[in-house]
C-alpha cells in the first residue's frame, strides 16, 4: 500500500493537506496519486496571490501516461509555490510529501482542514477504488 503519513489530512481526489506551524497550509499530491499517474513531465501550478476554492481545478499534473487535474482541498490565497517542480517535475514522485509539495495556502478558515480526512478514512476511500 502506498505511504500516507499520519499527520497529514486527505482529499478524496488525492491531494494532501500539512498544517504548518505559520498557519498556512502545504498542500501536494499523494504517493498514491503519484503512483497512479506514473512519471511526471510537466506540472503547471497557481499563481502566488490566486484565490483557491475548496474543490475547484487549481493545478495540472502531467506524466508519460496522462494529464491529471490537481483540486485544491481547501479554500484559501496562495501564499507560495515550489518552484522546483518547473524544472523537476519528478520530486513529485520521489518525495510526494516532502520536496514535492506544491504550494501553500493562506486558509479562509483554519478549521477547513479539519473537515478532511484522516489516514484510515482516506485507506478506505483508496480501498473502494481497487
Amino acid at each position: 500500500m502506498s505511504n500516507m503519513p499520519d499527520n497529514l489530512r486527505y482529499s478524496k481526489s488525492h491531494e494532501w493537506a500539512k498544517q504548518l506551524p505559520d498557519g498556512s497550509i502545504e498542500i501536494g499530491i499523494t504517493d498514491h496519486a503519484q503512483d497512479l499517474m506514473g512519471d511526471m513531465v510537466y506540472v503547471e501550478l497557481p499563481e502566488v496571490g490566486a484565490q483557491l476554492s475548496a474543490g475547484k481545478e487549481c493545478a495540472v499534473v502531467e506524466s508519460v501516461k496522462a494529464a491529471s487535474d490537481v483540486y485544491a482541498p481547501i479554500s484559501g490565497e496562495v501564499v507560495a509555490v515550489n518552484t522546483e517542480l518547473a524544472d523537476s517535475p519528478e520530486l513529485a514522485n520521489q518525495a510526494p510529501y516532502e520536496a514535492g509539495w506544491m504550494f501553500r495556502v493562506k486558509p479562509d478558515n483554519s478549521a477547513d482542514i479539519e473537515a478532511l480526512l484522516d489516514v484510515a478514512a482516506y485507506r478506505e476511500v483508496i480501498a473502494a477504488e481497487a
